[in-house]
């Protein structure tokens, strides 16, 4: 699975994208409300994992996300 933050604009928020290995598009939420798309995945059990991780990445970067 790979991780993506896009940069908002204006009064567009940030966003979070979340690919699977053939990069098709698995999730796609804002940064400040994860937790019911990642519940639809199934990864609320590593919420804290991953919003650290998005806190730390920087826009526009790809990154494989290793769960």
């Amino acid at each position: 699975m790979y991780i993506i933050k896009v940069k908002g604009i204006a009064k567009i928020p940030d966003y979070v994208q979340l690919r699977d290995e053939e990069f098709t598009l698995l999730a796609y939420f804002r940064v400040d409300r994860p937790e019911k798309t990642l519940t639809k995945l199934g990864l609320a059990n590593r919420l804290d994992d991953i919003m650290a991780l998005i806190r730390d990445l920087p826009f526009g970067k790809i990154v494989k996300l290793e769960l």
